[in-house]
């Protein structure tokens, strides 16, 4: 997800994505670990949209 697309989420939708993708994130993991992925960039694209989300949400409870 790019910063704009996360910015127009409601703080319901960002909680929502953000258990989703930390979701994704260890099952990327987990099935890297057993057998490698063929494009293991994929993790650290999931990886960098949790912190995407959780920093909006953040950023959102502090205003």
């Amino acid at each position: 997800m790019k910063k704009q697309e996360v910015k127009e989420l409601s703080v319901e939708g960002l909680t929502e994505k953000l258990i989703e993708y930390k979701k994704q994130h260890a099952d990327l993991k987990m099935a890297h670990f057993v057998t490698p992925l063929e494009n293991p960039l994929q993790i650290r694209k999931v990886r960098r949209t949790v912190a995407r989300l959780a920093t909006e949400l953040t950023n959102r409870e502090n205003q």
